[in-house]
C-alpha cells in the first residue's frame, strides 16, 4: 500500500491495522512525515517526495490511497499526481480516493465559480472541487476505470464530526488553540460559514479505481 500525503497518520494507522505486506507513505513535507513516522511507528515506511513525483518503482503498489489531496490542487498538478499513482500502481491495481465534489454533475458554471472562489478565500488555497463526472473524466484520462463511487454528506467542521475523529480530548485542544490564535479563529470560522453556505452543492464523494 502506498499513501499520498497521510497527514497526521490517521488513515494510515487504519490501513496498517488490516496489515498489508508492506506500507509506504508520501509527504513532500518532511515536518509532515515526521508526524505520520511517530504515529505508524516501525510498522511502515516514509518518504520525502512530492505526490507528482514519489521517487517509488513502477508497478510497485497493489493499492494507491489519497485522503483530500486533490482537491487541492489546480488542474494539471490533479492529473500529474493521477498520473503517477497510475504508473506505481501494478496491473489491476486500485486508486482509493476521498475528495471534496460539487454536486449534481448538472451544476451552472457560475455556481461552481462562485463555490470555487468562496473556498479559495476561506482556505487561502486554490481549492478546485469537480463534480462527479468531472472527477471520473480525470481519472478515466489517466487509465483509471471507475469500479465503485459513494457520495456522503460534507461534514467537516461539524461538531459531531469532529467528535467522531478527534474524540472529547482532541475537540477541546482544538479549541483552545483557536481561542490562543485569532487569525486561525478567523480562518477557521469563514471556513465553516463557506462550507454552511454552499452545503446543497457540496458533498464528499469516494472512488474506488482500477488501474485498466
Amino acid at each position: 500500500v502506498v499513501e499520498f500525503a497521510p497527514g497526521l497518520g490517521l488513515t494510515a494507522s487504519l490501513l496498517l491495522d488490516e496489515s498489508p505486506a508492506s506500507y509506504t507513505g508520501v509527504d513532500s513535507d518532511a515536518d509532515a512525515v515526521e508526524v505520520t513516522r511517530s504515529a505508524i511507528g516501525n510498522r511502515g515506511d516514509m518518504v520525502v517526495a512530492s505526490a507528482q513525483e514519489t521517487g517509488l518503482g513502477t508497478a510497485a503498489a497493489d493499492i494507491v490511497v489519497g485522503e483530500a489531496m486533490l482537491t487541492m490542487q489546480g488542474d494539471s498538478t490533479k492529473k500529474q499526481i493521477i498520473d503517477e499513482a497510475a504508473r506505481v500502481l501494478d496491473a489491476d491495481g486500485r486508486y482509493l480516493v476521498h475528495e471534496l465534489c460539487l454536486v449534481p454533475d448538472t451544476l451552472d458554471d457560475s455556481v461552481k465559480t462562485e463555490i470555487r472562489k468562496d473556498l479559495a478565500r476561506s482556505i487561502r488555497v486554490n481549492a478546485r472541487p469537480l463534480t462527479v463526472a468531472e472527477w471520473t473524466e480525470l481519472f478515466e484520462a489517466s487509465g483509471f476505470e471507475v469500479e465503485a463511487t459513494e457520495l456522503r454528506p460534507m461534514a467537516l467542521l461539524q461538531p459531531k464530526r469532529m467528535l467522531d475523529d478527534e474524540g472529547v480530548l482532541g475537540v477541546a485542544r482544538i479549541v483552545g488553540n483557536l481561542l490562543r490564535d485569532p487569525d486561525a479563529r478567523k480562518r477557521v470560522l469563514a471556513m465553516r460559514k463557506t462550507f454552511t453556505t454552499h452545503e446543497e452543492h457540496m458533498s464528499a464523494v469516494g472512488f474506488v479505481l482500477r488501474k485498466r
